[in-house]
């Protein structure tokens, strides 16, 4: 074998194993867990207490194995914000518990993934909400999640949306967050 059939060869071989590696990022799968911050407000009047209340904190979306579902967890603490606070309504030698600062740990399991047409799914089902570490005092509520993004970012943003019990704390109206970097690890999955 001559020196240029050898460079031939190492070429050929370089060039499908390039065009292996593109087939394969090409066909790269979903992510297989998302997660993110939500960073909002309740509305002032329309919820009990009235607020309006910051809703701040973690959350996370993890596909399972089957199709089509999904389970999502959020670690949200609320606090009345200082639109909220006056001399009417706060002490002001109660300091910082005026706010009336509470936790809440939000749950679905098995929830049901559904596409949207513009882009990007939804994630649905019963919600499990938790109050300060114990049972919340709210009747049953459905929780919608949508996650959407755009051109650049195929998932950026993230709304919930509650029916039901929850709409007395947080709401019906939705309330918004970021997406971070997907996880495209497996060993996340379900």
């Amino acid at each position: 074998m001559n020196c240029r059939t050898l460079w031939l060869s190492i070429r050929v071989i370089a060039v499908v194993a390039l065009a292996a590696v593109a087939g394969a990022v090409a066909q790269a799968p979903a992510p297989l867990c998302l997660s993110g911050v939500i960073n909002d407000y309740s509305p002032a009047t329309t919820v009990t207490p009235p607020g309006p209340w910051e809703i701040r904190g973690p959350w996370t979306l993890k596909f399972k194995r089957e199709g089509g579902k999904a389970d999502f967890s959020a670690a949200l603490t609320m606090e009345l914000s200082d639109y909220s606070r006056n001399p009417g309504n706060v002490d002001s030698t109660s300091g910082t518990t005026s706010r009336s600062q509470h936790t809440h740990h939000i749950t679905i399991e098995n929830g049901t993934v559904t596409p949207i047409q513009t882009g990007g799914f939804e994630l649905s089902g019963p919600a499990t909400i938790t109050k300060d570490g114990g049972p919340a005092p709210l009747a049953a509520s459905m929780l919608y999640v949508d996650i959407t993004g755009g051109p650049d970012v195929e998932f950026s943003n993230i709304t919930m949306k509650f029916e039901g019990g929850a709409t007395v704390q947080c709401g019906s109206q939705t309330i918004h967050g970021v997406v971070r970097n997907p996880d495209k690890r497996d060993g996340d999955r379900d």
